[in-house]
Order: structure tokens, then sequence, then C-alpha cells
């Protein structure tokens, strides 16, 4: 029996803005997978495909979000870690950044830093937070991550990678010296653009980079990666 993701999550408030804006966003998948559709062979021969960042012009209105499942399983991952900073790469309408502002607050408070290149995705976003009530548990930088993630971080506790593939490594690359030892990084759709992940997934399973990572059996992959403690010298 399935269990319902959205029962996590004790504020009814917060329940119905992730409802609706999950079902906008299952609207979209039809014509998303049309648009994929010719990439299909370059995909099944493991070749990257350059997506969804090459092409901002046709994903500026388009969601790309965590699904409800992986939404479920981040706002718990944070509540185990007690998580009070956490940073998203891929902010789009503010999805993710809703399981992970619950989170935060229902830890006692914090924030989340969330980074979007598209100027109206980020109103969008900080409009739904405003309506679930969790506007000031986030913090929308808008612009390049790799400008807007390099500063002012603090000491960070949970981070979900979910922006375009092409930058994710040098995003995390950006973000680990602030990382934690016991902080989880989450990058979802290692799975689905899999040749594009390649680089990233090398990076965080290689034992002198200073993770533990294995791939989680979410729908679209997602690599589930623990910052370790450093070694003794």
């Amino acid at each position: 029996m399935k269990s319902d993701p959205f029962a996590v999550l004790p504020d009814e408030r917060v329940r119905a803005v992730l409802r609706r804006l999950h079902d906008e966003a299952d609207r979209q998948v039809p014509g998303l997978l049309l648009h994929f559709l010719p990439q299909l062979p370059r995909m099944l021969l493991g070749r990257r495909i350059d997506a969804p960042g090459a092409e901002r012009g046709y994903f500026a209105d388009k969601y790309l979000a965590l699904e409800r499942d992986p939404g479920a399983f981040c706002y718990l991952t944070a509540r185990s870690l007690r998580a009070r900073t956490i940073v998203e790469f891929g902010t789009s309408f503010g999805i993710s950044t809703l399981w992970l502002a619950a989170a935060v607050r229902d830890n006692g408070g914090g924030r989340v830093i969330g980074t979007e290149f598209v100027p109206e995705k980020a109103r969008r976003a900080q409009a739904n937070l405003e309506e679930a009530g969790l506007a000031s548990f986030a913090e929308i930088r808008v612009g390049d991550a790799t400008e807007t993630l390099r500063a002012d971080l603090g000491e960070v506790d949970f981070m979900l990678n979910d922006g375009s593939p092409q930058p994710a490594l040098d995003v995390l690359k950006l973000v680990a010296p602030a990382l934690r030892p016991g902080a989880v990084v989450v990058t979802d759709n290692v799975g689905f653009f899999k040749a594009d992940y390649r680089d990233y997934v090398a990076y965080v399973r290689d034992p002198r980079q200073g993770f533990a990572s294995m791939t989680m059996p979410f729908r679209s992959g997602a690599e589930y990666s623990v910052r370790l403690p450093a070694r003794p010298v």
C-alpha cells in the first residue's frame, strides 16, 4: 500500500500549496517527455545531452520539480539532521524550497538558501513561500549559482543539488567547504541524465573527496552523499 508523501508534513497550509504545485508540475510532464524524445537514443547509449541548462528559453516556464516522494525524503532527512541551514541549487518555482523550508521551521528555525537563474521563477517561488507561510525561512538568490553561493552560507547541514547537470559539480565544490561533518547532499536526476552526471557521481564516490555516496532508487535516481569528518593527519 503506497503511503501519502504529504502525510509527513504537520501543516495543512503547506500541504495544500505543495499539492497544487505538484499537480501543476505533473501537467507539464507529457510535454517534457516529448521534448526529450529526440535525445532518447543518446541517453540510451550513455551520451551527454547537455540538458536542461543548455536551453534556458524552453525551460523558463517549466517546473522541473522534485517529485513528491523525494520531496518527503528530503524533508525527513533534514528533520533527522536537525538542519538549520540548507543550501538549494535549482529553486525553480519553489516546490523543493517549500519541502526544505518546512523542515527548517519544524526544526525550530533557520534558513534555506535557494538560488534561481530566472528572475520570474524566483518571484513565483517567493509568492509560493508566502502563500505557505514559509517566506521567513527561505532566501532566494537570483543569478548564476556559481556566483550567488560564493558567500554568506554559514555552516551547512543539508544541500539539495537539483539544478542543471552541467554546473552541478562546480556548485558542490563551491559549497563543500561549508558542509559540516555529517551533512547530507542529495542530487536529483543522476539516473535520468546519467551521462551528464557521470563526472559528478565519480567525484562524490572518490574517497579522496571526503564523501560516502550511493544512488537512491527513486524513479529519476538521486545521489545521496554524506560529508565525512576530516581524516586525522
